[in-house]
């Protein structure tokens, strides 16, 4: 039987994907109705990986599970009870099957297929093809998408203001089942940096809709300026076509701080300012006289006295 710690060992260090002398052909998620047949196929390039391996992760799990693996054109092992639920089959060295009997929502999960020479050498992976069982009486709707604009009060930023971010938030909702992934893009040109995006869509419990959010933070001066237009899109398959959701938010004006004057403003103040002005001059002069009467008279005063 082959060593299921083995594997694990060969995973932990040897994962690749797309790499080195093996190149796995891609194949699209599938999204199926319950106590149907399902086949995943598998191809490589690489006629010298003579064992194909299959794995099972389930949703919410960080781990691989291995179902079984097949040498050359021999017959399939399997681990565990898994005989019952799959079958293994291999069409010549590269080609492979791994076959669901009888799907049902338990199934759901991401099979990997992995090529390797034999149990003591490095094993490559493929990019795994996702499975959705739909539950029943459960149709597929796509998703309902809405940006929230940031928050006024975020990211005031006093010290310094070069570094003021703002960040909008982009929620995708009452989806299922949940073969979503979500993307921005500012001004058309995809967006990257600074985009945060949940690992996987979630869900309240069992038979409700999925949920996924992503948020995009951007410096201030960014978001302040009516002309930029942020977009949010959200890729989402149903099972036969692919479709883009897409809502988009524009930039709004830079918020009045009370810094700056329009015309009226400074003409009103200018005003005020002079006045307050010719009245400082006004004391001084008046100060100034009383402080030569006061010295006049007290040099009188003196005088009068050396008489």
């Amino acid at each position: 039987m082959f060593s299921l710690m083995r594997v694990f060992g060969l995973l932990l260090i040897y994962f690749y994907s797309q790499v080195g002398a093996v190149t796995f052909k891609e194949f699209p998620p599938q999204i199926v109705k319950e106590s149907i047949e399902v086949q995943i196929p598998c191809s490589h390039d690489d006629n010298a990986k003579l064992q194909m391996l299959w794995y099972q992760q389930k949703k919410d799990s960080q781990s691989m599970t291995l179902i079984g693996f097949v040498y050359g054109q021999g017959s399939p092992t399997y681990e565990g009870q898994f005989e019952q639920q799959f079958k293994l089959t291999k069409e010549e060295t590269t080609k492979g099957k791994l076959i669901i009997r009888s799907a049902n929502p338990s199934d759901s999960a991401v099979y990997f297929c992995a090529a390797t020479d034999n149990n003591a050498q490095p094993a490559y992976f493929g990019q795994g093809t996702k499975l959705t069982v739909l539950e029943k009486d459960h149709a597929t709707k796509k998703p309902t998408v809405k940006v929230l604009p940031p928050s006024t009060k975020e990211c005031r930023n006093k010290i310094n203001p070069d570094k003021r971010k703002k960040t909008l938030l982009c929620v995708a909702s009452e989806f299922y089942p949940d073969h979503v992934k979500v993307s921005w893009e500012v001004n058309g040109a995809k967006r990257v940096v600074g985009v945060a995006t949940d690992n996987q869509a979630s869900r309240p419990g069992s038979g409700a809709n999925y949920k996924i959010t992503s948020r995009l933070r951007v410096p201030a001066e960014e978001w302040f300026n009516p002309n930029n237009k942020f977009e949010c899109i959200v890729n989402f398959y149903d099972g036969t076509a692919t479709e883009d959701i897409k809502k988009i938010k524009y930039g709004v004006e830079a918020p009045d701080t009370g810094n700056t004057m329009n015309k009226e403003t400074y003409l009103r103040k200018s005003q005020i300012g002079k006045l307050a002005y010719g009245v400082l001059i006004t004391k001084s002069f008046v100060y100034g006289a009383f402080v030569m009467l006061v010295v006049w008279k007290l040099q009188g005063s003196s005088g009068k006295r050396n008489n």
